[in-house]
């Protein structure tokens, strides 16, 4: 049964498919793990059309899993250097590389409607969603993918007829209070996090920037009555040695803070209190080899320090000589970068520094320390990908998109590749599920608004669109990541007066780009529970006397109104609000507005390289 399964939901290869397959046109977006993989195995399989799109360029960590970069090509474009790569094995195959976001505007409904199915080998959820919604609004095959490490997946999602990418809820990412990274950590990545994003910003990042550090910074100076005085304190002093300058911060954040904390009682009554560390007790060993003369080439703070292990936990005494090292080489090295720069993975003095200050932090606070690779892997909010994960994941994603092409879309199925076999079989293919009705994307309605984006103003839009046509009380009008408009009580004065600007403005110079000829405006009420997409066309001129209105609003117009029972409103339930992401970057649409609380989120949803961020 198994077998006859198997051939039910094949292909065959006759001559007309292959010819289909030579002339088809494939969107494949992403050119990184599997995006390598992918476009390898497209031209492989007899695909001679293909269009790729990858804003990213190719850093060194890449190499060891994707396999058209060679070290020469750091910091080339992914997509050029894909597309030249392959073409040398396949070079009678058409490869179109794009360098650049698959969110500008340059790809819009228009250009996803040449082709004949898309390919997703993307590494963050907010790229994909903006991949699905346009191949939802231009009626394309969406092939959709995924790895972490020995897992994988991958789906297809064809409007009408399947789940689309946003159907069902993604991991909620984890969250964590700022007051938890500051005063009460008790993880190793709540370590890592506030030395990466909050004590590398205060020292090396852009100086204007106002972090959490800074607010318990004011705080503090407040108590002291010299706030001033405290605002400067990251700051290196005019003729202070760098020496001295790197040590004062060690006292300060290693053993200053920690005392002030560790006085707060009411914070550890059910849990040990954190130690302060004593510089002087810790730099017997290196005190020598921090003031030696730096290698002329010395990127390294561990390896001028003698320290050569990556996979070794460091002493507290190695860690503090590693931070007071690293502070040396940035200030001495690369004054270029003060003031504005920022962590990456592949940067191996910042993954040093990061490295030394987390197991500082968890030294304070009895919280095991991490060596190099696995703190590198943390900050740099790496699941170490698995090459031959990725390989199978092209595969499959080839395999379904051949289907569609094949004009048997009844036979997709979704993939998902395990690490450990389920009934003898590390490959689980499941049918895909048809649309969620209550999914926010596909099950909305979408209207199409003719309209002359040049004259036409959004405030124009908003009385005589949105509220007198679609009966909408208080809209939320998001282009993209930007609110363009909003109403309601809980807005702040200057959020007001923001939307009152924008709606004296044309369409088209409206922040975010403005609204233009295929633009997709969401359109939502918080209170009604109501939620569309407008998809804007410009037109040059409308007949006012076939047209009186000035514009033409087609489609199904929905009933905006909230429906009402016995004279009350009837509400959805809690387990069906569109709460599917704790952090929206797309503009939330979910019922309640985003709390103002700064949290740190860690999205872990489906990514390749899932990430770590504050949400402000």
């Amino acid at each position: 049964m198994d077998s006859g399964r198997r051939r039910s939901k094949g292909f065959r290869w006759t001559d007309e498919l292959r010819e289909r397959v030579r002339s088809s046109k494939v969107l494949m977006v992403g050119a990184g793990g599997i995006g390598c993989e992918l476009l390898k195995t497209l031209v492989l399989s007899g695909f001679r059309d293909v269009e790729v799109i990858d804003m990213d360029t190719i850093e060194t960590s890449n190499l060891n899993r994707q396999f058209l970069f060679r070290k020469h090509h750091v910091g080339h474009s992914k997509a050029h250097v894909a597309k030249e790569a392959v073409s040398k094995f396949c070079p009678e195959a058409k490869i179109v590389a794009h360098h650049g976001n698959v969110k500008d505007g340059t790809f819009d409904v228009d250009f996803f409607r040449k082709f004949d199915v898309v390919m997703n080998g993307l590494d963050n959820l907010e790229a994909r969603r903006h991949v699905n919604r346009l191949c939802l609004a231009a009626d394309v095959p969406l092939v959709e993918s995924g790895t972490t490490g020995y897992l994988g997946q991958v789906t297809v999602h064809i409007k009408g007829m399947t789940e689309c990418f946003e159907c069902q809820p993604k991991p909620a990412p984890k969250s964590y209070p700022v007051c938890t990274i500051r005063n009460t950590p008790d993880k190793p990545i709540h370590c890592i996090v506030w030395a990466k994003d909050l004590l590398f910003n205060r020292l090396f990042g852009k100086q204007d920037e106002v972090t959490d550090l800074d607010e318990q910074r004011e705080q503090d100076g407040k108590a002291d009555g010299d706030r001033a005085a405290e605002q400067n304190f990251f700051q290196r002093k005019e003729e202070e040695r760098i020496l001295a300058y790197a040590e004062r911060v060690f006292e300060r954040v290693f053993k200053t803070d920690i005392e002030k904390v560790s006085d707060m009682e009411e914070l550890w009554k059910t849990r040990t209190p954190p130690k302060a560390l004593c510089l002087s007790e810790l730099m017997k060993e290196h005190r020598l080899a921090l003031t030696s003369p730096l290698a002329q080439k010395s990127i390294s703070a561990a390896k001028h320090l003698g320290i050569n292990s990556d996979h070794g936990v460091w002493t507290p005494a190695e860690c503090a000589s590693v931070f007071l090292c690293c502070v040396r080489l940035f200030l001495e090295r690369r004054p270029q970068d003060l003031g504005h720069a920022m962590f990456d993975k592949d940067d191996r003095l910042a993954v040093e520094f990061v490295t030394a200050a987390a197991n500082l932090r968890s030294y304070n606070y009895n919280i095991p320390p991490q060596s190099l690779f696995d703190a590198k892997g943390m900050a740099g909010n790496i699941v170490h990908a698995v090459a031959t994960t990725n390989a199978i994941v092209a595969g499959l994603i080839v395999v379904e998109g051949i289907k569609i092409l094949e004009k048997q879309p009844s036979k997709a199925l979704m993939t998902y590749v395990l690490q450990f076999p389920s009934n003898g079989k590390l490959l689980q293919p499941v049918e895909p599920a048809p649309p969620n009705e209550q999914c926010y994307v596909c099950r909305r309605s979408q209207l199409v608004l003719s309209i002359d984006t040049s004259r036409a103003t959004l405030g124009r839009v908003v009385a005589d669109v949105i509220k007198k046509r679609m009966s909408v009380n208080s809209p939320s009008i998001i282009l993209g990541d930007n609110i363009l408009y909003e109403e309601g009580d809980s807005l702040e004065p200057d959020e007001t007066e923001i939307y009152l600007r924008n709606s004296k403005k044309s369409l088209r110079d409206l922040p975010g780009g403005g609204i233009t000829h295929n633009s997709i405006i969401a359109v939502s009420d918080y209170e009604q529970h109501f939620e569309c997409e407008l998809v804007v066309c410009h037109v040059d001129g409308i007949d006012e006397e076939e047209h009186p209105d000035g514009f033409i609003l087609e489609g199904k117009i929905p009933d905006a109104k909230a429906e009402e029972t016995n004279g009350e409103r009837k509400r959805k339930p809690e387990d069906e609000d569109d709460d599917d992401d704790v952090v929206v970057t797309a503009g939330p649409l979910d019922s309640e507005r985003p709390s103002k609380k700064p949290r740190i989120d860690e999205d872990v949803a489906n990514a390749e390289e899932p990430r770590v961020e504050i949400v402000l």
